[in-house]
């Protein structure tokens, strides 16, 4: 795929994205390019019961629940997906989202396959994509670099990861995160969007 560099102008139909993949590929990283180049982007705030890593900030990376309140939400329906991951749940307000939608704005969701696979069946005009690393050796560095988890953990991710990876045919597109800018460019070329700023200005 040629990777267009955004540029203003563009008219873009709102849709909801979902991007998806395993852990430790680099999503929250790429999504705060996509957001840099495409401020009027809405992403939504997953839900999590998990507690917040170094340098995650509450109702900017996730908003922390405890697990009642969770509980809670499944019972109401307020979830458009959830999931449980790695001992912890996840899930996605859809009251913010679909508020998004209706006003016109594009939107983006990070998520896990297994909500991913819920957005599909909720909401089948959805674009899911699938970020991957450049190799299986990337990705593991990756995971025992970031330092985040216990040995235990790490093993039982990188486990999660192998059946995430073997999902990529139930998705739309595929984009393999080997630069974060290219790979962000990549994303808001599938999202239909030509729009932001210009990428020599960006601070590194």
């Amino acid at each position: 795929m040629t990777v267009r560099e955004p540029g203003p102008g563009a008219v873009v139909r709102p849709r909801l994205t979902v991007v998806s993949g395993p852990s430790g590929v680099g999503k929250s990283s790429v999504v705060a390019e996509v957001v840099w180049f495409w401020p009027q982007l809405f992403v939504s705030v997953s839900m999590t019961t998990r507690a917040p890593r170094g340098g995650e900030r509450p109702d900017e990376h996730y908003h922390y629940v405890d697990r009642a309140i969770f509980a809670r939400m499944i019972e109401r329906g307020e979830f458009l997906e959830y999931a449980e991951y790695a001992g912890n749940f996840y899930g996605t307000p859809v009251a913010p989202l679909r508020a998004a939608l209706a006003i016109g704005r594009s939107t983006l969701l990070e998520i896990e396959v297994q909500g991913a696979r819920q957005v599909r069946a909720a909401m089948p005009e959805a674009l899911l994509v699938m970020l991957v690393p450049p190799s299986w050796e990337v990705l593991d560095g990756r995971l025992s670099d970031r330092g985040t988890e216990d040995p235990a953990e790490r093993e039982c991710r990188l486990r999660v990861a192998r059946a995430e990876l073997d999902a990529v045919g139930e998705f739309d597109a595929t984009v393999v995160n080997d630069d974060v800018r290219r790979a962000a460019l990549e994303l808001i070329n599938l999202m239909g969007g030509t729009v932001g700023r210009t990428p020599p200005t960006r601070p590194r």
